[in-house]
């Protein structure tokens, strides 16, 4: 077999293959690239927490310390109750959203649903206007239904803004799933619920877990609709206080 797959493979790749293999020099070149692409962001987040003084055109900060890391890890600092807050609206939203797309991505997955790409793209009109105005007519509809400056008005907010990840995530991972699974089991006498709970589900669970983690990194980072709908009396916390 392998020599078959050598005659079927071209000479130049064959060559360029031994030659990439045998070159330790390229290799540490790549992996050094490799480094750079996934902690180089990092590393600047790094620069940036020591940095007390960095202007334009200065490529280091003028001026290095810990006075930040002093502000975090005070005693009187709120930053820890911040923290958890976030945490907690952050957790909210995705089991709002998870409540929301995975029934909604079971029903779109189905290739045969009436207006199945009308309502899939129902689900990016968040994302189709500029988020200012957006969240600017939030805040004015929150102030008087009474959840502007309340955690259920921010979980809300963000719900809205992860459920486009959630949605097309869950479309994908059912639309994933073979469907003989499924009539196989209601063929041996199982349910629709008990095939779907123990069929279905397990199949997109990995896509599931997905869009959580998408839904949760989203809602710890939004921090334009939180500063309108929570109003003066709230802030979000791991922004705000950092």
């Amino acid at each position: 077999m392998k020599a078959l797959a050598l005659v079927s493979t071209p000479a130049w790749w064959v060559k360029g293959r031994r030659k990439v293999r045998a070159s330790p020099v390229l290799q540490t070149l790549l992996l050094l690239f490799m480094l750079l692409a996934m902690f180089g962001p990092l590393l600047n987040l790094l620069i940036w927490t020591v940095a007390e003084s960095w202007y334009f055109p200065h490529s280091l900060p003028s001026r290095w310390g810990l006075k930040y890391w002093y502000q975090v890890f005070n005693p009187y600092s709120d930053v820890s109750s911040s923290l958890l807050t976030s945490v907690l609206i952050a957790l909210l939203s995705v089991g709002v959203c998870l409540l929301i797309s995975v029934p909604a991505g079971y029903a779109l997955s189905r290739r045969k649903m009436p207006l199945r790409m009308l309502f899939m793209l129902l689900f990016l009109i968040p994302q189709a206007f500029p988020n200012l105005t957006v969240y600017m007519n939030v805040a004015r509809l929150f102030y008087q239904w009474g959840l502007n400056g309340s955690i259920a008005g921010v979980v809300l907010v963000h719900s809205v803004h992860g459920l486009m990840y959630s949605v097309w995530i869950c479309v994908a991972a059912f639309s994933a799933i073979d469907p003989l699974l499924a009539r196989a089991s209601r063929n041996l006498g199982a349910g629709p619920v008990y095939t779907f709970w123990h069929i279905v589900l397990p199949q997109a669970a990995p896509g599931i877990v997905a869009a959580s983690i998408f839904v949760f990194l989203e809602s710890l980072d939004e921090f334009t609709g939180t500063f309108f709908v929570g109003g003066a009396g709230y802030h979000h916390a791991a922004a705000a206080a950092l």
